[in-house]
């Protein structure tokens, strides 16, 4: 017999096609309902609960790998927190010794827990999720399986009611019956025992792994809790003896705060009267050519002709009082400049929103905006981007919003979209915390 390959000869070949048909024709027979099928409702719920199992599974190998991605990155960030602090510690500053400590403390903290976290949560996982793939694969043949025996069986019950019977075809259709229901058997129960078993796994499984976290985040903090404690205590020691040169951040007043009529501003420390915006406003005098009307006079602003009339009905009604009070106002509406009011295009969070957005033809569909990728990035599904410091990606929304997982964003990137123009077979999701907005 010619050989095919390695392990592999025609008649092997042969035999494995005429079984994919033979099962073909079987699950034809059986939808049609021309052949029944055989059942078990009890595997099926093992089956429900091993794809439940794998589902939640993959989704927390997934979280805990973007978890641990951003504890990489926050350890990044703080590091170049405590690189700033080092670079403005002058050198005669008290603690400068202790501030470089609490910085090395801080990295190797940082550094230490999130190989911890891989170690005994990451890597638990993937073991975890390690023992699926072979189940599954054996459920598949499985279900193989009792198609070839439900097909012997059938193939074995025609001859015996054939009218014609052939006792030679029938004692050879009865062995091969004989042999499926063994072959299937023996992995119904390898499956039937462990599935349940599994399923039962997952309970210990999840308190684990959880509790690690929980016990290596609680230790984390309780160890950064006191370096930040030593590093406020050094804080406190050049408080005290720079104390004099200390500059105290004052918060700065909101345009949406109300005036309070009966608050007068102190005075700072040299003596130097405040003024307020609004006194400024009317102190600042214009040129002559500026505040002239074709009718002569200074020109009014709106709330300046409100308050005209205001005094007028108030002279009409009080007299001398009001009076008085025309007289104070006119004096102080000789120095008022003309209000220019400005008109600015509504934005939204900072773009100028100008009707209904257009397309851009050199951009993806729906593009919104673009961001650059700050870190490296290995994607670890077959769904995920790519990145590279430095690359540049064309975010664009969910075709459905529902399956966007938080601080995820969907998106192609730049140099893939100019050069292949692929939108589809190019795109992919990617954590947001991993690159910058650029435009």
């Amino acid at each position: 017999m010619a050989e095919m390959g390695k392990g592999v000869t025609a008649g092997k070949i042969a035999s494995n096609v005429q079984k994919k048909l033979t099962r073909a024709q079987e699950k034809v027979l059986q939808k049609l309902g021309k052949a029944d099928e055989t059942k078990d409702e009890q595997f099926e719920q093992c089956v429900q609960n091993f794809n439940k199992q794998l589902y939640e599974g993959s989704k927390l190998q997934k979280d805990l790998r973007t978890y641990l991605a951003s504890v990489k990155a926050m350890h990044e960030a703080s590091k170049k927190l405590t690189e700033c602090l080092q670079e403005v510690y002058e050198p005669d500053w008290p603690g400068r010794d202790d501030t470089n400590k609490i910085s090395e403390n801080n990295d190797l903290l940082w550094t230490d827990f999130h190989q911890k976290l891989v170690d005994q949560a990451l890597l638990t996982m993937d073991t975890y999720l390690g023992q699926f793939p072979d189940i599954k694969s054996r459920i598949a043949k499985r279900g193989r399986k009792l198609v070839d025996y439900d097909s012997a069986r059938h193939h074995y019950e025609s001859l015996q009611t054939a009218k014609k019977k052939d006792e030679a075809k029938i004692a050879k259709a009865e062995e091969e019956l004989v042999k499926a229901q063994k072959v299937f058997e023996e992995m119904n129960i390898d499956l039937q025992e462990e599935l349940p078993s599994l399923w039962n796994s997952r309970v210990g499984f999840y308190v684990n792994t959880f509790q690690s976290i929980a016990g290596l985040e609680e230790n984390f903090h309780k160890e950064m809790s006191k370096l930040n404690q030593n590093l406020n205590d050094v804080l406190v020691d050049l408080e005290k003896e720079h104390g004099t040169s200390t500059y105290p951040v004052k918060a700065q007043p909101s345009d949406s705060t109300p005036a309070k009529a009966n608050k007068t501003p102190s005075s700072p420390p040299d003596g130097t009267p405040i003024t307020s915006p609004e006194t400024k406003a009317i102190n600042h005098e214009l040129e002559p050519s500026t505040l002239e009307t074709p009718g002569g006079g200074i020109p009014k602003s709106p709330s300046q002709s409100t308050e005209a009339a205001g005094a007028e009905a108030a002279d009409k009604e009080a007299g001398a009082e009001a009076a008085k009070t025309e007289t104070d106002s006119g004096s102080a509406s000789s120095s008022l400049p003309a209000v220019v009011v400005e008109t600015f295009p509504a934005t939204v969070n900072g773009t100028v929103e100008s009707g209904a957005p257009s397309e851009r033809a050199d951009m993806p569909p729906g593009f919104l905006f673009k961001v650059q990728a700050m870190h490296d990035y290995s994607a670890t599904d077959s769904d995920e981007l790519q990145l590279k410091t430095g690359d540049v990606v064309l975010v664009v929304p969910f075709d459905n919003p529902e399956e966007q997982d938080e601080g995820w964003l969907m998106g192609v990137k730049e140099s893939d979209w100019l050069q292949h123009k692929e939108f589809d077979q190019c795109r992919g999701v990617f954590p947001e915390n991993f690159t910058e907005r650029v435009q």
